[in-house]
């Protein structure tokens, strides 16, 4: 039989040829680029080799010469929030500033040229241009004066609000801090709301903010969806499925798309375990899976978010925070779900067939969410459930060997291993020396035998796995030349990191069909515009995708691809 499509030109990266990398498979299980020809047909891959591929080629085979450009499976976002990405793209984009100045002008430029709306919303402020990385209501009430503004920072931990928004809110000096999150207040001590909102406390505006149409939001993931395959990302984890902070559940986006097609990605749903409640939830979550599952869209993880972020304190570590002399506070950050009882969650989660998605930034959180892994391998036996811990900013020396003892698979975000200035102002001082070397351990944790998973957390940082591949092989932002590597102990190497974004996410997701370029596998398949293994690791990048296919069916072509 002949092939529907055919690659030839090379190279390929295939599973085999590349001692000392780390897949889900174990050494050796990712990086060889020994291949230069594969073959598909229909929607799987029929044939991988040299030059005795090309006699598949028949009279309507579509033929890509990939000349010398490297051909390798679909990249996988372990750990993503598309939908929102997708509003945010269409309101109040605010991830192209990065000065105070530079945001304020881009939120009086939106709100002058939408007057019609109500509220002003959509988010992405960097921390790093407000002191303290806590923007005030001033700032706001100065281009927006007379409707209320709510606009969550890059990570979603935080949100920038005006007076009109307090106001509506009925936020004053006298309303007390929500267990789960903090009101900034005015540094001079008279206890008036400052304008910065973090954690729980988002809810107190953002549940007042209109919430977007379903319209809005199935034109918010298709959005995201064509963003994310120009980028070579053919399936993803979608974070957090279900009311949270004002977030738009994308549930129904999902199930729209998966029945009318327009869902070209593979996507597994997070479903939120509602941290204000036990587990009362679980039988409503066992119906959500049933009920969120159709074509290429399943819900059968569930998310559990442990802590918050270093840079505002709500990171959960095992001792203090330290204060801007350096001296021990009595802040040790946020633990959003009891440790006391999250074995049990976990447990009975894990015997009903459900992987756990967990955040974990800083040390207790990731220590907490091992504890709970282990009681319910001890419980019920080392199932397939694949659990996984998110972030994973700081991680105590003594559990990075857990992480294979368990099988619990480290799912990183890479982008955020380099110096910058929310790392270098914001966290290292109040980490202190030793903690601050303990950050993003990716060599350490493959060192020890674990599985890495990689995502993006789009729209907290880009979406695009080159980004993140640069960094975690060279541990400098790009573009950032001259700058100190970042813990230069904890680089992948390039097959690692590639690894890490396919083979690595399929597992997690379950995708055992996905994440390798080999016989049999579903053809989710990326051409790069070059071979990064033989321009450099600096140029990692500048590296742009080409093609991208899902299933052998092309999503996207770059021009002149």
């Amino acid at each position: 039989m002949y092939a529907d499509l055919l690659f030839t030109g090379g190279p390929v990266l295939t599973p085999e040829g590349r001692e000392g990398t780390r897949g889900p498979e174990g050494p050796g299980s990712s990086g060889g680029r020994s291949a230069t020809a594969v073959a598909v047909t229909g929607d799987r891959i029929t044939a991988v080799g040299g030059d005795e591929v090309l006699e598949l080629r028949g009279p309507r085979t579509e033929v890509v010469d990939l000349a010398g450009r490297l051909l390798l499976p679909g990249f996988q976002d372990a750990h993503v929030h598309p939908v929102p990405a997708g509003l945010e793209l269409t309101q109040c984009d605010l991830t192209g500033t990065r000065t105070a100045a530079e945001t304020v002008a881009a939120v009086r430029a939106y709100a002058d040229a939408h007057p019609e709306r109500e509220w002003i919303t959509g988010g992405g402020w960097s921390m790093e241009a407000f002191e303290g990385g806590t923007p005030t209501k001033e700032l706001l009430d100065a281009v927006v004066p007379d409707r209320p503004v709510y606009l969550p920072n890059r990570d979603h931990h935080g949100a920038w609000v005006n007076s009109r928004a307090l106001a509506l809110a009925g936020i004053t000096r006298d309303t007390p801090d929500p267990a789960d999150g903090r009101i900034e207040r005015d540094p001079a001590g008279s206890g008036e709301p400052s304008g910065t909102l973090q954690e729980g406390a988002m809810q107190l505006v953002g549940r007042l903010a209109p919430p977007a149409t379903p319209a809005d939001r199935l034109a918010a993931l298709l959005h995201a969806q064509r963003h994310l395959h120009t980028l070579g990302v053919t399936a993803w984890q979608d974070a957090l499925v279900g009311d949270f902070l004002g977030m738009d559940d994308p549930a129904e986006a999902y199930l729209t798309a998966a029945r009318d097609g327009s869902l070209t990605a593979r996507v597994v749903g997070a479903l939120w375990w509602d941290r204000e409640r036990g587990a009362e939830q679980i039988p409503e979550l066992v119906e959500k899976r049933a009920a969120l599952s159709h074509g290429r869209f399943r819900a059968g993880t569930v998310k559990l978010m442990l802590d918050g972020v270093a840079e505002t304190g709500t990171a959960a570590l095992l001792d203090p925070y330290l204060d801007k002399c350096g001296c021990a506070t009595a802040n040790r950050g946020t633990s959003f779900i009891d440790p006391g009882q999250l074995p049990k969650y976990v447990t009975e989660l894990d015997a009903l067939g459900f992987q756990c998605h967990f955040h974990a930034l800083g040390d207790r959180a990731v220590r907490d969410a091992l504890d709970a892994i282990e009681a319910a391998r001890i419980a019920n036996g080392h199932s397939d459930t694949r659990p996984h811990l998110a972030h994973l900013q700081v991680v105590h020396p003594d559990d990075v060997p857990r992480f294979a003892r368990l099988g619990a698979t480290a799912n990183i975000q890479p982008l955020w291993a380099a110096h910058e200035p929310q790392m270098d102002e914001l966290t290292i001082p109040f980490l202190g020396a030793e903690r601050a070397a303990w950050q993003y351990p990716f060599g350490a944790l493959l060192r020890s035998g674990a599985t890495l998973a990689a995502g993006s957390d789009w729209p907290v940082s880009s979406p695009d796995p080159l980004e993140g591949i640069h960094v975690a092989v060279n541990r400098v932002a790009p573009g950032a030349d001259g700058a100190p590597v970042f813990l230069p102990a904890e680089r992948l190497g390039l097959a690692e990191a590639l690894t890490a974004y396919t083979a690595g996410s399929a597992h997690v997701n379950h995708l055992d069909d996905t994440g390798r370029v080999r016989v049999g596998a579903l053809a989710d398949l990326v051409v790069l515009d070059r071979d990064p293994f033989a321009a450099g690791p600096e140029g990692i990048a500048d590296t742009r995708v080409a093609l991208t296919y899902v299933g052998g069916a092309r999503v996207y072509a770059a021009q002149g691809a």
